[in-house]
């Protein structure tokens, strides 16, 4: 087969752009100058050390990042808020923005295969992610590294690696919503005619991807992290370590049943021309002993060269298990970072899009836009254990009327109008991810302990407003979204997201041991290793019901549980369902949740749509007033989710949608590149 990709793979022209290179991207506090402008021959990037460190950078620019910051028809679309993000397609959030893909072809079924003049269709446009071009400008840079003059060996071999790592990061990107891909090997010249480049299988893209990895982990021309004051310069670099976590991650997901299971994910419905593009032909247990085998790698790595480690709370409270939680996904020096992806080397830059999307110029994130109305589920939330980390039940917590004190408990005390003596009765990743009612409104970044004005997510609360009533805007659940914003805090940040957390490969490990062995022990102990840091009890003492020593089904669903509670935002929890071939998950309809405000009435109480703080709080009300002390007793009602109601709820969920459509104008080129089943 041939491949006509020239408009794909950026070669039509012999001259190497650097369009890309003068978007400098900053790596901890290092600055880079700019390339010189306009359009350069790779003779003149690899004449000079800092212009090829500058080309180098901007390859980083364009990588995968999964926080909606920009508003742009150009490649990687990735960052663009009118497109949607893949959060938005698992059973944690839903999109109340209706003016985006995911609204207007994911949630109503639409989406065909068909894309626009600007190149863009699904959410991951196969020719509109910068994906061809980041390819082939990492095979330019290891071919052409070699030629600079002035550059130490070390430093090249390392840049060579590097390039390696951006390559597999770029292909398991593009392979998670696609599977097999043309396997590109080297730059070519722009001369050529044709590319003989057809789809791949599973397998072979699999293997294409760990074996760039092999050759970066083994050859030890990257360090395995980078401290003290290169940390400073090099932080956003890849390491060893971001390599063997990306292998890891690269594995399990080509273990999994919807690659790896007896029959194809498409079944009985749909046939393709190639089958093994994919799936693997049927199940193959070695898989799972492979990512054992890799993530069991990095693991005695990392006890024997140190730097990654969970971060560890400083106290026993729960302020002091948030804090670490926070610490250990936001801070740019973070142990638990094993590899981050940042587009901006400016910190303002994040007062203009990230963060004024997220969070607003208002102090109490009033100001933010409703573009950023990721809004967490009734679903997600209930996933969230007890502070002590039992799980959390609905229906038991209702019967036992505490619905009140599902996320925080305090006492009134006479003559002091806020809640006196608060504790938070959930677990602390729950208040880092999302926006309750009753937390306090502000948290010190240097101790993380909060204080201020109470969160009202009632319905006529300062919050939500009628948000919750009409189930629109950013807090049209009920809840809003909180993680990667951490509110006031975070202004004139870097607005980094991050690829790999340490985490991640914890619950990877534990799943792997589980699939590949069938050791529960093992497992339960490296679950429990993620849920301590945040001052949850032990999966097995909190589920004494569940048999998790010998159930296997029950404890597969405890870690996926724990991977979404730890892993929000991180392109994570839709891509779990998508690989277990979840579509019970994504059939089932999702719901938020009304919160109404008690107020005493004499004998009895009645409900009260109006705000609080800023109606009542030293205000010179008298104490016998209703409205004196701060809210806490509370009506409750679960809804389901209209605004952007899915498809899927109604309808079935089609097995085509475990992978993305090629765009039909690239299959009709007829070089080869097969279409995904059913589209």
């Amino acid at each position: 087969m041939i491949l006509k990709l020239k408009h794909i793979l950026g070669v039509a022209l012999i001259l190497l752009g650097l369009v890309s290179c003068t978007d400098t991207v900053k790596f901890g506090d290092a600055f880079l100058e700019k390339a010189p402008g306009g359009t350069v021959t790779a003779d003149t990037v690899f004449s000079n050390p800092e212009y090829t460190r500058q080309f180098l950078a901007g390859i980083y620019s364009k990588m995968y990042y999964n926080l909606p910051t920009l508003s742009t028809n150009n490649a990687p679309q990735c960052l663009n808020y009118w497109k949607g993000m893949p959060d938005a397609l698992g059973d944690d959030f839903q999109l109340l923005f209706n003016n985006t893909i995911v609204f207007s072809k994911y949630y109503n079924g639409s989406l065909t295969s068909e894309i626009d003049g600007r190149k863009n269709g699904n959410i991951y446009p196969f020719t509109n992610e910068f994906i061809w071009e980041n390819v082939r400008h990492c095979w330019v840079i290891i071919e052409n590294i070699d030629k600079v003059p002035g550059m130490e060996n070390d430093e090249k071999a390392r840049i060579k690696d590097e390039a390696r790592c951006l390559l597999a990061y770029t292909y398991f990107i593009t392979f998670r919503w696609y599977g097999g891909l043309p396997l590109v090997y080297n730059s070519y010249t722009g001369s050529e005619s044709s590319y003989d480049l057809p789809r791949q299988s599973v397998e072979a893209t699999v293997n294409y991807m760990t074996n760039l990895l092999d050759v970066v982990i083994n050859s030890n021309h990257l360090p395995w992290a980078y401290t003290g004051s290169e940390a400073a310069a090099e932080t956003g670099h890849w390491t060893k370590a971001g390599a063997m976590a990306l292998k890891c991650k690269i594995l399990a997901f080509a273990a999994s049943p919807l690659f790896n299971d007896s029959k194809s994910y498409f079944a009985g419905k749909y046939t393709t021309d190639k089958d093994d593009c994919a799936w693997y032909g049927g199940y193959k247990p070695e898989l799972w002993q492979k990512l054992k085998n890799a993530c069991a790698d990095f693991f005695a790595q990392m006890n024997s060269n140190g730097h990654y480690h969970l971060v560890q709370p400083l106290g026993t409270t729960q302020e002091d298990y948030r804090y670490a939680f926070r610490s250990g996904y936001i801070q740019e020096n973070s142990p638990e970072i094993l590899h981050s992806i940042r587009v901006s080397n400016k910190a303002h830059y994040n007062d203009y899009l990230w963060y004024f999307l997220g969070w607003g110029n208002s102090a109490n994130g009033s100001g933010g836009n409703d573009r950023y109305s990721y809004c967490p589920t009734q679903e997600y939330v209930e996933m969230f254990p007890w502070a002590d980390g039992r799980p959390f039940d609905w229906e038991k917590t209702k019967r036992e009327h505490k619905l009140s004190k599902m996320f925080i408990d305090g006492d009134t005390v006479r003559g002091q109008q806020l809640l006196q003596n608060i504790t938070y009765t959930r677990d602390p990743r729950l208040y880092e991810t999302v926006m309750v009612n009753g937390d306090r409104q502000s948290l010190n970044w240097g101790d993380g302990k909060a204080y201020g004005a109470n969160w009202e997510m009632w319905v006529g609360g300062t919050q939500v407003g009628q948000a919750s009533k009409t189930n629109s805007g950013k807090y049209g659940t009920g809840y809003r979204m909180l993680k990667y914003i951490v509110g006031e805090c975070f202004r004139r940040k870097y607005p980094q997201w991050n690829a790999i957390m340490l985490s991640d490969i914890y619950l990877l490990y534990a799943e792997a041991l589980l699939q590949a062995d069938g050791n529960h022990t093992e497992a339960i102990k490296l679950v429990d290793a993620v849920r301590a840091r945040v001052g949850l009890k032990g999966l097995v003492e909190c589920n004494p019901d569940k048999q998790l020593l010998t159930n296997k089904e029950n404890l597969l669903a405890e870690i996926m549980r724990e991977r979404a509670c730890d892993l929000a935002f991180q392109n994570e929890r839709y891509f779990d369902m998508i690989r277990y071939k979840r579509a019970d998950l994504f059939e089932r309809p999702l719901h938020g949740l009304r919160i109404y405000r008690l107020v005493r009435d004499g004998r009895n109480w009645k409900r009260e749509e109006s705000q609080w703080y800023n109606k009542s709080f030293n205000k010179k009300l008298r104490e016998t007033d209703p409205n004196f002390y701060e809210p806490s007793y509370f009506d409750f009602e679960r809804f389901q989710i209209t605004t952007g109601a899915r498809y899927w709820w109604s309808n079935g969920f089609d097995p085509k949608w475990y992978l993305q459509p090629f765009p039909i104008s690239e299959i009709n080129k007829k070089y080869g590149l097969v279409q995904n089943a059913g589209w």
